[in-house]
């Protein structure tokens, strides 16, 4: 039984183990899935609004571009020069439109020279039409470097500083990259990760302590916007989400410790134990044999109730009746226990026709109709007689009760002789033990044992025995251990006794030999 305690003990202490991993694991990776996420929603909307903004006014300025070569008025006039301005000044980023014939730039508008600017080769040219020039020396003018686009004979000079527009949010940076250059960053000292390193989406860098976020997307050219932040902005964020986690994360383990205590403890009540042995037919039956002194011959038996684990072990009936009575399973034993008795009948009843074997009876198998029914039902499917089986109540199950005293009645009537045991250790007077219809008192070993000791209790033994002959009882004596005990209660009209001067209670092969040599012997 140590054994196993330990064994569920080591397994609830590894279930709690598990579970509290495994709860705070889960509890953490939703905690993180759902803060990436939201972060993918707010930090990756960031990148992903400076990038759409960058495409929107690149396309447009394309568009505008294209506009101005479809403009029916002379080139350079004041009509065509004020169209160019006004769409300058309508757009912050512009720095300057020109329009070129050839090779020349003609006229412009804006804060350029009259030459413009025209670096001597063009870093891309699309199928679109589009010629662009990304910032760099060449472009450079007073003292920003310029995004140079050409569409058809005008071009543009757009301020890429105006394209990452942060709204006056402190502490994050970003970068803009177009065509896998970077064309403009949110101040001079910036230097974040290249796009080709960076996933599109969100990327948590705890080693760093910094956010990232990757917003790639290709219309009209290939853009890319890398943004950042410290990581403890990350976390502000989200601590409403992550202390609420934490605490149901905190919650969810409390109550799987509780249902492992819980478990735990139910697996470490005897009760459970009782349960999975009956269950499993683990509760067997030993045979005290019933002596006659008179004649040395077995004259019936008292079936006691064994526990044998499958270990192999014992468990003592000291310790399992008092379980079984205190967790409701008593009427469970004496079940296991009467089937038992009545299969092995048809055995011993071969052997020794008249002998009766005694069945216990407990409190609680007198309150109900259940062990009644069952006892009759089975006797009736066995073809046994009810004078086979005798029955020991102890004298503790009757105090105070009509329902006793009429089960009692009606198992007399049946045929079953009805026994009082333990007597004298209870509360039972004479005049109690008057209102029931018994047949056998059986004297307790506690007065057994002091026989011939002089000690105070020797002298109760005649009492108790005078008692039983005045109500017309037979006496039947447990637990004599010596010779000299057995000669007192011969002298004292004590005829019937049980004891290991005799026998120990026997499994029913061995209590069947010696059945068979005990008559053999006294019949010789």
């Amino acid at each position: 039984m140590m054994r196993r305690h330990k064994r569920v003990k080591l397994l609830a202490f590894v279930a709690a183990l598990v579970g509290i991993v495994g709860l705070f694991g889960s509890v953490a990776w939703l905690l993180w899935t759902s803060s990436v996420s939201s972060e993918t929603h707010y930090e990756g909307g960031l990148a992903a609004r400076l990038g759409q903004r960058t495409e929107r006014i690149i396309v447009d300025a394309r568009d505008m571009l294209a506009a101005f070569d479809k403009l029916a008025v002379p080139r350079c006039s004041p009509t065509h020069l004020d169209a160019l301005r006004r769409a300058s000044i309508a757009h912050a980023y512009i720095r300057g439109i020109g329009y070129w014939h050839a090779a020349r730039r003609e006229c412009g508008v804006g804060f350029l020279p009259p030459e413009g600017l025209k670096p001597a080769q063009a870093d891309r040219i699309y199928s679109s039409g589009v010629i662009a020039w990304w910032p760099s020396g060449q472009t450079q003018y007073g003292g920003v470097q310029l995004f140079i686009m050409r569409y058809g004979d005008h071009d543009v000079a757009i301020d890429p500083r105006q394209l990452l527009d942060l709204g006056g949010i402190r502490q994050r940076q970003a970068e803009l990259w177009v065509e896998g250059m970077r064309m403009a960053a949110t101040s001079d000292h910036v230097s974040l990760p290249a796009p080709d390193t960076l996933p599109v989406g969100v990327t948590v860098d705890s080693r760093l302590g910094q956010v990232y976020s990757h917003f790639a997307h290709d219309r009209l050219l290939p853009i890319d916007v890398v943004a950042s932040e410290p990581i403890e902005n990350f976390w502000g964020r989200h601590a409403p989400i992550i202390v609420a986690g934490l605490t149901l994360g905190g919650l969810l383990v409390a109550l799987w410790i509780g249902f492992v205590l819980r478990l735990s403890r139910r697996q470490l009540d005897p009760s459970t134990d009782l349960r999975r042995a009956l269950a499993n037919r683990q509760i067997g039956v030993h045979y005290q044999p019933v002596i006659d002194l008179r004649t040395q011959q077995c004259v019936g038996a008292e079936a006691l109730a064994r526990w044998q684990r499958k270990d192999g072990s014992w468990v003592s009936p000291a310790v399992f009746i008092p379980v079984a009575e205190a967790s409701g399973l008593i009427q469970d034993v004496t079940l296991a226990v009467m089937q038992t008795v009545i299969g092995d009948l048809k055995r011993i009843l071969a052997l020794a026709p008249t002998i009766s074997v005694n069945l216990n009876l407990s409190h609680d198998d007198l309150e109900t109709e259940r062990i009644s029914h069952a006892l009759a039902q089975h006797l009736n499917a066995s073809a046994i007689s009810a004078h086979a089986i005798k029955l020991e109540i102890t004298e503790r199950a009757l105090v105070n009760s009509d329902t006793a005293r009429a089960m009692i009645r009606q198992l007399r009537g049946r045929g079953h002789a009805v026994a009082i045991d333990d007597f004298g250790t209870g509360y039972s007077s004479l005049s109690y033990l008057q209102s029931f219809d018994l047949d056998v008192l059986k004297i307790d070993k506690s007065f057994v044992d002091a026989i011939g000791t002089g000690a105070a209790t020797s002298q109760v033994i005649e009492h108790v025995i005078d008692m039983a002959r005045s109500l017309g009882l037979e006496t039947v004596a447990e637990g004599v251990e010596t010779v000299e005990q057995a000669r007192w209660l011969i002298d004292h009209g004590v005829f019937y006794v049980q004891g290991y001067l005799f026998s120990k209670p026997l499994a029913l092969g061995e209590f069947l030999e010696f059945f068979r040599k005990r008559q053999s012997a006294a019949q010789h």
